[in-house]
Protein backbone atom coordinates (compact mmCIF):
# COMPACT_ATOMS: atom_id res chain seq x y z
CA UNK A 1 0.00 0.00 0.00
CA UNK A 2 1.27 3.29 -1.08
CA UNK A 3 1.54 6.26 1.47
CA UNK A 4 -0.79 7.85 0.10
CA UNK A 5 -3.59 5.32 -0.02
CA UNK A 6 -2.64 4.88 3.81
CA UNK A 7 -3.34 8.40 4.61
CA UNK A 8 -6.68 7.87 3.19
CA UNK A 9 -7.68 4.59 4.70
CA UNK A 10 -6.21 6.70 8.08
CA UNK A 11 -8.56 9.71 7.45
CA UNK A 12 -11.82 7.20 6.69
CA UNK A 13 -11.05 5.32 9.77
CA UNK A 14 -10.64 8.81 11.86
CA UNK A 15 -14.06 9.61 10.85
CA UNK A 16 -15.63 6.35 11.97
CA UNK A 17 -13.98 7.06 15.26
CA UNK A 18 -15.14 10.32 15.53
CA UNK A 19 -18.88 9.62 14.71
CA UNK A 20 -18.84 7.31 17.77
CA UNK A 21 -17.53 9.94 19.89
CA UNK A 22 -20.13 12.28 18.91
CA UNK A 23 -22.62 9.32 19.38
CA UNK A 24 -21.55 8.95 23.24
CA UNK A 25 -20.04 6.04 21.74
CA UNK A 26 -16.44 6.48 22.99
CA UNK A 27 -14.00 8.77 24.02
CA UNK A 28 -12.44 11.85 22.71
CA UNK A 29 -9.06 11.34 24.56
CA UNK A 30 -9.35 7.61 23.59
CA UNK A 31 -9.42 9.41 20.41
CA UNK A 32 -6.41 11.19 19.96
CA UNK A 33 -4.06 8.71 22.09
CA UNK A 34 -4.88 5.93 19.16
CA UNK A 35 -3.91 8.57 16.37
CA UNK A 36 -1.70 11.29 17.86
CA UNK A 37 -0.75 9.03 20.39
CA UNK A 38 3.39 8.58 20.90
CA UNK A 39 3.20 5.18 19.33
CA UNK A 40 0.00 6.11 17.58
CA UNK A 41 -1.21 5.62 13.51
CA UNK A 42 0.20 9.05 12.53
CA UNK A 43 3.57 8.09 14.44
CA UNK A 44 3.44 5.01 12.32
CA UNK A 45 3.12 6.45 9.28
CA UNK A 46 6.27 8.96 10.28
CA UNK A 47 8.37 5.97 10.88
CA UNK A 48 7.77 4.66 7.03
CA UNK A 49 9.68 7.72 5.88
CA UNK A 50 12.94 5.82 5.83
CA UNK A 51 11.48 3.43 3.15
CA UNK A 52 10.90 6.34 0.64
CA UNK A 53 12.70 7.12 -1.99
CA UNK A 54 14.86 10.30 -1.32
CA UNK A 55 13.09 12.06 -4.21
CA UNK A 56 9.83 11.39 -2.79
CA UNK A 57 10.36 12.48 0.63
CA UNK A 58 9.35 16.15 0.80
CA UNK A 59 6.06 15.49 -0.51
CA UNK A 60 5.39 12.42 1.74
CA UNK A 61 6.42 14.82 4.92
CA UNK A 62 4.05 17.25 3.99
CA UNK A 63 1.43 15.24 3.28
CA UNK A 64 2.05 13.45 6.85
CA UNK A 65 2.20 16.82 8.23
CA UNK A 66 -1.02 18.17 6.72
CA UNK A 67 -2.94 15.05 8.05
CA UNK A 68 -1.61 15.97 11.29
CA UNK A 69 -2.94 18.83 11.30
CA UNK A 70 -6.42 17.54 10.21
CA UNK A 71 -6.94 15.34 12.84
CA UNK A 72 -5.56 18.00 15.59
CA UNK A 73 -8.17 20.69 14.49
CA UNK A 74 -10.64 17.66 14.76
CA UNK A 75 -9.69 16.09 17.81
CA UNK A 76 -9.82 19.62 19.61
CA UNK A 77 -13.72 20.18 17.90
CA UNK A 78 -14.18 16.43 19.42
CA UNK A 79 -13.04 17.36 22.84
CA UNK A 80 -15.58 20.35 23.12
CA UNK A 81 -19.00 17.56 22.32
CA UNK A 82 -21.11 17.58 24.72
CA UNK A 83 -21.13 14.11 26.47
CA UNK A 84 -24.04 11.70 26.52
CA UNK A 85 -27.22 13.36 27.76
CA UNK A 86 -25.73 16.60 27.75
CA UNK A 87 -27.29 17.89 24.72
CA UNK A 88 -30.94 17.14 26.28
CA UNK A 89 -30.00 19.07 29.51
CA UNK A 90 -29.07 22.32 27.32
CA UNK A 91 -32.10 22.16 25.45
CA UNK A 92 -34.23 21.94 28.96
CA UNK A 93 -32.42 24.71 30.03
CA UNK A 94 -34.67 28.29 29.77
CA UNK A 95 -32.14 31.09 29.17
CA UNK A 96 -34.14 33.56 29.58
CA UNK A 97 -34.48 32.64 33.48
CA UNK A 98 -31.99 35.36 35.72
CA UNK A 99 -28.40 33.47 36.37
CA UNK A 100 -26.77 32.73 39.54
CA UNK A 101 -26.37 35.86 41.26
CA UNK A 102 -22.86 37.61 41.66
CA UNK A 103 -21.39 38.57 45.11
CA UNK A 104 -21.21 42.08 45.51
CA UNK A 105 -18.40 43.77 47.41
CA UNK A 106 -19.30 45.98 50.72
CA UNK A 107 -17.49 48.77 52.02
CA UNK A 108 -14.55 47.83 54.79
CA UNK A 109 -15.61 48.27 58.56
CA UNK A 110 -12.49 50.58 58.91
CA UNK A 111 -13.97 53.10 56.28
CA UNK A 112 -17.10 52.43 57.43
CA UNK A 113 -16.29 54.40 60.67
CA UNK A 114 -13.91 56.13 58.86
CA UNK A 115 -16.47 57.81 56.95
CA UNK A 116 -18.83 58.39 59.63
CA UNK A 117 -16.16 60.00 62.00
CA UNK A 118 -16.00 62.39 59.44
CA UNK A 119 -19.48 62.87 58.99
CA UNK A 120 -20.10 63.59 62.41
CA UNK A 121 -17.41 66.18 62.62
CA UNK A 122 -18.57 67.79 59.23
CA UNK A 123 -21.82 68.53 61.19
CA UNK A 124 -19.66 70.17 63.43
CA UNK A 125 -17.54 72.50 60.82
CA UNK A 126 -14.53 70.56 60.26
CA UNK A 127 -13.24 70.25 56.80
CA UNK A 128 -10.82 67.67 56.14
CA UNK A 129 -6.65 67.27 55.72
CA UNK A 130 -4.47 64.93 54.47
CA UNK A 131 -0.85 65.15 54.84
CA UNK A 132 2.25 62.16 53.79
CA UNK A 133 2.55 59.49 55.62
CA UNK A 134 6.11 59.79 55.08
CA UNK A 135 7.94 62.64 56.90
CA UNK A 136 10.87 64.30 58.61
CA UNK A 137 11.29 64.48 62.03
CA UNK A 138 10.25 67.96 62.39
CA UNK A 139 6.61 67.59 61.13
CA UNK A 140 5.99 64.36 63.27
CA UNK A 141 8.24 64.90 66.25
CA UNK A 142 9.87 68.48 67.09
CA UNK A 143 7.39 70.51 65.58
CA UNK A 144 4.53 68.68 67.81
CA UNK A 145 7.10 69.59 71.10
CA UNK A 146 9.05 66.04 70.94
CA UNK A 147 12.70 67.88 70.98
CA UNK A 148 15.33 65.95 70.66
CA UNK A 149 16.03 62.91 73.17
CA UNK A 150 12.16 63.90 75.14
CA UNK A 151 11.53 60.98 77.41
CA UNK A 152 8.20 61.29 75.36
CA UNK A 153 9.58 60.19 72.07
CA UNK A 154 9.72 56.58 74.12
CA UNK A 155 6.12 56.73 73.61
CA UNK A 156 6.12 56.33 70.03
CA UNK A 157 7.91 52.96 68.34
CA UNK A 158 9.17 54.72 65.12
CA UNK A 159 9.48 53.12 61.78
CA UNK A 160 12.86 55.09 60.36
CA UNK A 161 13.52 55.91 56.69
CA UNK A 162 16.69 57.22 56.31
CA UNK A 163 16.23 60.54 57.64
CA UNK A 164 12.74 60.45 57.42
CA UNK A 165 10.06 58.27 59.57
CA UNK A 166 6.80 56.94 58.86
CA UNK A 167 4.41 58.95 60.83
CA UNK A 168 3.43 57.79 63.82
CA UNK A 169 -0.28 60.00 64.29
CA UNK A 170 -1.93 61.93 61.97
CA UNK A 171 -0.82 65.15 63.95
CA UNK A 172 1.69 65.98 61.27
CA UNK A 173 -0.73 66.65 58.97
CA UNK A 174 -1.75 69.47 61.68
CA UNK A 175 1.89 71.08 61.83
CA UNK A 176 1.68 70.89 57.89
CA UNK A 177 -1.79 72.79 57.76
CA UNK A 178 -1.09 75.45 60.02
CA UNK A 179 2.43 75.93 58.16
CA UNK A 180 -0.01 77.00 54.72
CA UNK A 181 -2.98 78.64 56.41
CA UNK A 182 -3.71 81.44 58.64
CA UNK A 183 -6.12 80.83 61.68
CA UNK A 184 -8.51 80.26 62.59
CA UNK A 185 -8.24 76.60 61.53
CA UNK A 186 -10.85 73.84 62.09
CA UNK A 187 -9.92 70.67 60.56
CA UNK A 188 -9.86 66.91 60.51
CA UNK A 189 -6.91 65.10 59.79
CA UNK A 190 -7.70 61.34 59.14
CA UNK A 191 -5.13 58.20 57.59
CA UNK A 192 -2.79 55.76 58.41
CA UNK A 193 -0.17 55.25 60.88
CA UNK A 194 2.98 53.01 61.53
CA UNK A 195 4.21 51.80 64.96
CA UNK A 196 7.14 48.98 65.31
CA UNK A 197 4.82 47.40 67.71
CA UNK A 198 4.25 43.53 67.88
CA UNK A 199 1.43 41.86 66.52
CA UNK A 200 -1.27 40.35 68.54
CA UNK A 201 -5.17 40.80 69.71
CA UNK A 202 -5.08 44.49 70.44
CA UNK A 203 -2.27 45.69 68.51
CA UNK A 204 -0.89 45.59 64.50
CA UNK A 205 2.44 47.94 62.94
CA UNK A 206 -0.42 49.49 60.67
CA UNK A 207 -3.27 51.20 62.25
CA UNK A 208 -5.66 54.62 61.20
CA UNK A 209 -5.97 57.32 63.19
CA UNK A 210 -8.80 60.20 63.19
CA UNK A 211 -7.19 63.97 64.56
CA UNK A 212 -8.98 66.92 64.98
CA UNK A 213 -7.86 70.43 65.33
CA UNK A 214 -9.78 73.83 66.13
CA UNK A 215 -7.56 76.91 66.30
CA UNK A 216 -9.62 80.57 67.43
CA UNK A 217 -9.50 83.52 69.56
CA UNK A 218 -11.80 82.19 71.63
CA UNK A 219 -11.20 78.39 72.69
CA UNK A 220 -11.57 77.01 75.50
CA UNK A 221 -11.81 73.42 77.15
CA UNK A 222 -15.83 73.98 77.55
CA UNK A 223 -15.96 73.76 73.72
CA UNK A 224 -13.73 70.40 73.35
CA UNK A 225 -15.82 68.50 76.01
CA UNK A 226 -18.74 69.48 74.25
CA UNK A 227 -17.78 68.65 71.09
CA UNK A 228 -16.26 65.49 72.01
CA UNK A 229 -19.33 64.64 73.83
CA UNK A 230 -21.56 65.46 71.02
CA UNK A 231 -19.78 63.10 68.80
CA UNK A 232 -19.47 60.06 71.23
CA UNK A 233 -23.68 60.72 70.99
CA UNK A 234 -23.75 60.64 67.80
CA UNK A 235 -21.50 57.29 67.46
CA UNK A 236 -22.66 55.20 69.95
CA UNK A 237 -25.87 56.85 70.82
CA UNK A 238 -27.86 58.98 73.01
CA UNK A 239 -27.69 57.11 75.93
CA UNK A 240 -24.08 56.83 76.12
CA UNK A 241 -22.00 58.32 79.08
CA UNK A 242 -18.45 60.76 78.63
CA UNK A 243 -15.82 61.28 81.06
CA UNK A 244 -12.47 62.97 81.04
CA UNK A 245 -9.38 61.90 82.92
CA UNK A 246 -6.14 63.93 83.53
CA UNK A 247 -3.66 63.08 80.88
CA UNK A 248 -0.19 63.79 79.39
CA UNK A 249 0.57 64.30 75.45
CA UNK A 250 3.87 66.19 74.31
CA UNK A 251 1.61 68.84 72.42
CA UNK A 252 -1.08 69.69 74.46
CA UNK A 253 -1.80 71.35 78.15
CA UNK A 254 -4.00 70.34 79.82
CA UNK A 255 -4.11 66.99 78.07
CA UNK A 256 -6.74 64.20 79.13
CA UNK A 257 -8.48 61.04 77.72
CA UNK A 258 -12.02 60.76 77.59
CA UNK A 259 -13.95 57.00 78.03
CA UNK A 260 -17.20 56.55 77.36
CA UNK A 261 -19.51 54.52 79.53
CA UNK A 262 -19.41 50.70 78.15
CA UNK A 263 -21.59 50.44 74.90
CA UNK A 264 -21.92 46.54 75.91
CA UNK A 265 -22.86 46.92 79.46
CA UNK A 266 -24.47 50.36 79.84
CA UNK A 267 -22.08 51.27 82.65
CA UNK A 268 -22.59 47.92 84.69
CA UNK A 269 -19.55 46.43 84.41
CA UNK A 270 -18.56 43.44 81.87
CA UNK A 271 -15.47 41.61 81.06
CA UNK A 272 -15.59 44.19 77.61
CA UNK A 273 -14.81 46.96 80.14
CA UNK A 274 -12.81 44.86 82.53
CA UNK A 275 -15.93 45.42 85.23
CA UNK A 276 -15.01 49.39 85.25
CA UNK A 277 -18.36 50.56 83.05
CA UNK A 278 -15.89 52.65 81.01
CA UNK A 279 -14.33 52.72 77.79
CA UNK A 280 -11.61 54.62 76.93
CA UNK A 281 -11.52 55.98 72.96
CA UNK A 282 -9.07 58.86 72.95
CA UNK A 283 -6.71 61.24 73.90
CA UNK A 284 -7.21 65.05 73.82
CA UNK A 285 -6.35 68.35 75.18
CA UNK A 286 -5.56 72.14 74.26
CA UNK A 287 -2.86 73.39 71.86
CA UNK A 288 0.23 73.72 73.56
CA UNK A 289 1.98 76.85 73.04
CA UNK A 290 5.09 75.52 72.03
CA UNK A 291 3.31 74.20 68.96
CA UNK A 292 2.06 77.61 67.98
CA UNK A 293 5.23 78.74 68.05
CA UNK A 294 6.83 76.46 66.26
CA UNK A 295 4.03 76.99 63.07
CA UNK A 296 4.12 80.85 63.86
CA UNK A 297 0.66 81.41 65.75
CA UNK A 298 0.83 83.83 68.29
CA UNK A 299 0.25 81.92 71.52
CA UNK A 300 -1.05 85.13 72.86
CA UNK A 301 -3.86 85.76 70.49
CA UNK A 302 -4.95 81.97 69.41
CA UNK A 303 -6.03 79.00 71.29
CA UNK A 304 -6.77 75.59 70.67
CA UNK A 305 -7.95 72.12 70.82
CA UNK A 306 -6.66 69.18 69.46
CA UNK A 307 -7.85 65.37 70.09
CA UNK A 308 -6.71 61.95 67.93
CA UNK A 309 -8.49 58.12 67.84
CA UNK A 310 -8.01 55.34 66.54
CA UNK A 311 -10.04 54.15 63.92
CA UNK A 312 -9.45 50.13 64.42
CA UNK A 313 -10.38 50.70 68.40
CA UNK A 314 -13.48 52.46 67.40
CA UNK A 315 -14.58 49.56 65.19
CA UNK A 316 -13.81 46.79 67.32
CA UNK A 317 -15.92 48.53 70.18
CA UNK A 318 -18.80 49.28 68.04
CA UNK A 319 -18.75 46.08 65.31
CA UNK A 320 -18.07 44.01 68.84
CA UNK A 321 -14.64 42.58 66.76
CA UNK A 322 -12.23 41.07 69.54
CA UNK A 323 -8.92 40.97 67.52
CA UNK A 324 -7.47 43.89 65.25
CA UNK A 325 -6.04 41.42 63.32
CA UNK A 326 -9.18 40.47 61.39
CA UNK A 327 -9.41 43.90 59.75
CA UNK A 328 -6.19 42.94 57.89
CA UNK A 329 -6.33 39.74 56.54
CA UNK A 330 -8.46 39.81 53.92
CA UNK A 331 -10.59 37.41 54.84
CA UNK A 332 -14.02 37.65 52.41
CA UNK A 333 -15.95 35.25 55.24
CA UNK A 334 -14.81 38.47 58.05
CA UNK A 335 -15.58 41.14 55.68
CA UNK A 336 -19.13 40.03 54.09
CA UNK A 337 -20.35 40.61 57.75
CA UNK A 338 -20.35 44.49 57.07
Amino acid sequence: MTLHSAIETLREQFGQDSRKVRAGESDAEQIRVKYLGRKGLVAGLFSKMGSIPATDRPAAGQALNELKTYLTGELEKLSNVPAKGEEDKREDMDYTLPGDPFPKGSIHPITQIMEEIKDIFHHLGFSVAYGPEIDTDFYNFEALNFPPNHPARDMQDTFYIGDSVLRTHTSNTQIHHMMEHDPPVKILAPGRVYRHEDISVRSYCLFHQVEGLFVDKAVTMADLKGDLDYFARSLFGERVKTRFRPSYFPFTEPSAEMDVSCIFCGGKGCNICKYAGWLEILGCGMVDPEVFKSVHYDPTVWQGYAFGMGVERIAMLKFGVEDIRLFFEGDVRFLRQF
